[in-house]
């Protein structure tokens, strides 16, 4: 399965990656749409927002099973992927690029060094 080495990612496959701005692109991991089988909805969490790190924030739904989606860090959502309304599959065809969630303004991008690395999550929760 694919994985980024220069994101970072959570026991509950979430994946993150820092944008040059400071601010991070979230998203679930290819192991994790793999998992749930095709995406027919995605419920994204209001601009503006503010999250706790573990707060369950969206809802990615497939055929199979609902599943939450936790943030990764504390933060406030700048940004969410209006393109998943008209296309939830995109999170299965392409979870890194086009599938991303939601961006999220860190309150304590320190937070960022407490994920797993891209070795570490394939060596455990990503294990295929």
């Amino acid at each position: 399965m694919d994985t980024p080495a220069s994101f970072r990612y959570t026991d509950s496959h979430e994946w993150v990656r820092t944008d040059p701005d400071g601010c991070v692109t979230i998203g679930i991991t290819d192991h994790a749409q793999d998992q749930l089988g095709e995406l027919v909805y995605v419920e994204l969490p209001g601009v503006g927002r503010s999250l706790a790190r573990g707060e369950a924030c969206a809802v990615v739904e497939s055929t199979k099973a609902a599943s939450d989606v936790y943030a990764p860090l504390s933060g406030e959502v700048l940004e969410v992927n209006g393109a998943l309304a008209d296309s939830p599959q995109s999170v299965n065809s392409s979870p890194y690029q086009d599938g991303w969630l939601i961006r999220l303004r860190p309150t304590d991008p320190s937070q960022i060094d407490a994920l797993l690395s891209a070795d570490a999550y394939q060596a455990g929760p990503g294990a295929a």
